[in-house]
């Protein structure tokens, strides 16, 4: 693919509805001439406001310093792994800097969870899952056994150890969330899934507050791992994916980017069998149509901490 190529992939990205014709962000009028910098780069200038703009700005890729070309090879190989991948090979496959491809793919990551927002899941004859596995605060036992602590006590923790839980239709949607405990989570899993929603859970005391509101069924593990009246093995699938990009790829994940990489893993769990060029334009196309990131925004210039 050329630069120009790559350009206009971007613009129909970008303005599906003009099939590519530009739209100011501003004001929105249709009536726009273009124009190029020395550098080469577009730019527009609107009629209606006479501001310029360009094909990314207001958006995730606002402010960029890579072309066309980069971000969409940054994309596709976002979308090749299965699983996640890691910031340091990725990195090398753009021939960046560790830090550029780690700003870039949390702003992926971004665009991903905005499809989650506000997100509801459930309904009339729905049946979902919900459980929680919990990642992060990993605590290293010393190295003389007599120094050794039990690390399942409190004290003994870090205090950065979450639970990710995920409620997850038999399906269809998954929908995470992260939490200090279990327990925590009731009042979110009210909130967004339907009243209607047929639920199965395993025996933890956190999901007995689950039965005032919803039907549900329960498992207990300890007997069983399914059976034919309950079993959480969609929600424990989703879980696996995780765990395995977490041990695989990234090593660690804890303390504010658990809620994204938990966001990544369940989008992919949920497009697994979409195809890579379907994946790679719709996660470029959320980019677009997502206003500059709230937490990676100014990041490398240390304006957010």
């Amino acid at each position: 693919m050329s630069d120009a190529d790559a350009e206009t992939t971007f613009r129909s990205l970008r303005w599906p509805e003009t099939k590519g014709e530009p739209v100011c962000p501003r004001c929105g009028c249709l009536d726009a001439y273009q124009t190029r910098r020395p550098t080469g780069l577009l730019m527009f200038r609107c009629k209606g406001c006479n501001k310029n703009f360009s094909i990314t700005a207001g958006t995730m890729f606002a402010s960029r310093k890579m072309t066309f070309k980069m971000y969409l090879l940054a994309v596709v190989i976002f979308c090749n792994e299965v699983k996640g991948k890691s910031m340091l090979a990725l990195s090398r496959d753009l021939g960046v800097q560790y830090r550029t491809a780690f700003v870039l793919a949390h702003k992926l990551r971004e665009a991903l969870g905005s499809e989650m927002k506000g997100m509801e899941i459930g309904g009339a004859g729905v049946v979902a899952e919900t459980d929680g596995a919990y990642f992060g605060g990993h605590v290293r036992p010393a190295n003389k056994k007599e120094n050794r602590r039990d690390r399942r006590l409190r004290q003994n923790q870090t205090g950065k150890r979450k639970v990710v839980v995920i409620v997850r239709e038999r399906g269809g949607k998954t929908l995470p969330g992260v939490f200090k405990t279990e327990a925590q989570a009731i009042g979110f899993i009210k909130q967004r899934v339907k009243r209607e929603t047929i639920l199965h859970a395993d025996e933890a005391s956190s999901w007995d507050a689950l039965h005032t509101r919803y039907q549900v069924h329960r498992i207990n593990h300890q007997e069983a791992y399914s059976t034919p009246e309950s079993c959480t093995n969609w929600a424990e699938s989703a879980f696996s994916r995780m765990r395995r990009g977490e041990l695989g790829h990234h090593h660690h994940v804890a303390g504010p980017y658990l809620l994204r990489f938990a966001q990544e893993w369940t989008w992919r769990e949920d497009n697994r069998r979409v195809s890579n060029g379907d994946q790679a334009k719709r996660i470029a196309a959320l980019a677009l149509a997502n206003k500059p990131s709230v937490d990676f925004t100014g990041y490398t210039q240390r304006h957010k901490s």
